[in-house]
């Protein structure tokens, strides 16, 4: 998996060090169906502060194409974490349905009625014929 930071405020540079290594923790168990992440810090309001520090993630994954997940919170770290989480989730989630056997599993050992079987009314179960096992 590729991992590119992108960031042009001089305090996120600092954290791509960090951010690498938490997107191929986050990211591990699907490392083989993702070649590409993208990661991108910004700081929305500049000098100003306050709840300001964005991250958007975009992954490139093989079965469900590009996923882009963007948090927003008061520190670099809060905001990376958050967004990591969201996409891991969503990918995890994708996963599963594509790759759901429990339906199919579930539809192979239903029997279909015919509907002139559905028809016929049924009172009680059939109890043995006695003589049939002499």
């Amino acid at each position: 998996m590729h991992v590119l930071f992108k960031s042009r405020h001089p305090h996120a540079a600092s954290l791509r060090d960090l951010t690498e290594r938490r997107v191929r923790f986050v990211l591990r168990r699907l490392v083989e169906r993702i070649p590409r992440t993208e990661v991108q810090l910004s700081d929305v309001n500049g000098p100003r502060g306050g709840i300001d520090k964005r991250c958007q993630v975009r992954i490139r994954a093989d079965a469900a194409g590009t996923v882009v997940v963007a948090s927003v919170a008061s520190d670099w770290r809060t905001a990376l974490d958050d967004a990591l989480a969201r996409a891991g989730r969503l990918l995890m989630r994708l996963w599963r349905r594509g790759n759901d056997s429990r339906r199919h599993r579930r539809a192979s050992t239903f029997v279909r009625r015919s509907r002139a079987d559905t028809l016929v009314p049924t009172v009680g179960a059939a109890k043995p014929d006695p003589r049939s096992f002499d």
